[in-house]
């Protein structure tokens, strides 16, 4: 407890800790566009062209990188898969396929468990690439390619805790799943398919009929009384109700409309729906993408708006379903 105190009185050197921790792997990772060569070049084509996944194997902290570079490349169009080192000889090696491509990361490339896994893979024929810190390491003259992702010390002071190393690895990964997918021509609604449920996926996929569907139909007729339409809006809990004459939308009444009608009127039991009502109700087909009607809500400062298809009314989506989906 004694040396937190001290830390938390010394806030200055606490920053210049972190602050420095950073400007080292900073440096790593600029390092990197030096040490990127042709095979690098190699290894894109390679994948480009390959018929199976790409396989990613690694131990400790090499393993943890692993993990990630095998989501981004499968969430960006290249399929992917991990493999423990230490548990490919113990039978995972069996889901290396004959087209795979095997990516082993490793800083030393000289570990017991890398030296059993490489010969086991180079056996299979499968193509071996190394992320390697260490260009004469065991795994580095054993792979048909080579990404240099050698750093000249680790971010801890005992220089023993991988942490620049494991942030040039990082960064290696990024740069291959960036390439591959800029070569395939990866678009923004590419990566909606593998995030339906993700924010990106909901703006591309959603549509206002999807929203519409989960709202009451808050409906009230041209003759209704001010009561019935307040009761209306109440009930259905969207700030607006339609209002339809013969099924078709003549206007809408929004609870801004009731507070004005409220402020100006003496008396309000002679008065209808059609009375305060807004003719001519923004509305949209629910076909439309609920991303387009995001931008018309904000364009015309409005909370709501009417969804038909066709002519046909098939509810409201305020501006709340929006937030709530992440569309905003």
């Amino acid at each position: 407890m004694h040396q937190i105190d001290k830390l938390l009185q010394n806030k200055e050197e606490v920053l210049g800790w972190a602050k420095e921790t950073i400007a080292m792997e900073a440096t790593a990772v600029k390092r990197l566009e030096e040490q990127l060569n042709e095979d690098f070049v190699d290894l894109v084509n390679v994948i480009l062209d390959a018929k199976g996944r790409v396989v990613v194997t690694g131990i400790g902290k090499s393993a943890a990188i692993g993990t990630k570079i095998v989501a981004t490349l499968n969430s960006t169009g290249t399929p992917a898969v991990f493999m423990h080192a230490a548990d490919a000889v113990h039978g995972d090696l069996g889901m290396i396929q004959k087209d795979d491509i095997v990516i082993c990361i490793s800083k030393s490339g000289n570990t017991p468990e890398i030296k059993a896994l490489v010969p086991l893979i180079k056996q299979s024929g499968n193509v071996l690439a190394a992320m390697v810190g260490d260009l004469g390491s065991f795994l580095a003259k054993n792979a048909k390619h080579n990404l240099d992702v050698s750093t000249d010390k680790e971010a801890c002071p005992n220089n023993l805790a991988p942490t620049t190393s494991t942030t040039a690895q990082l960064a290696m990964g990024d740069a291959l799943a960036v390439c591959l997918l800029k070569a395939r021509g990866f678009t923004s609604s590419d990566f909606a398919r593998y995030h339906p449920g993700g924010a990106l996926g909901k703006r591309l996929y959603t549509t206002l009929g999807d929203l519409a569907s989960l709202n009451d139909k808050p409906i009230v007729e041209p003759d209704a009384t001010i009561r019935e339409v307040i009761m209306e809006l109440t009930k259905k809990r969207l700030g607006a109700v339609t209002v339809l004459n013969n099924e078709n939308v003549i206007g809408v009444i929004t609870d801004g409309d009731i507070r004005r009608m409220l402020e100006r009127e003496d008396g309000i039991d002679s008065l209808t729906a059609k009375d305060i009502m807004g003719a001519n109700p923004i509305s949209m087909q629910s076909s439309d993408l609920a991303a387009e009607a995001s931008a018309i809500m904000r364009e015309k400062k409005i909370s709501q708006v009417v969804v038909l298809e066709g002519q046909q009314y098939m509810g409201m989506v305020h501006i709340h379903d929006l937030n709530r989906e992440g569309i905003l």
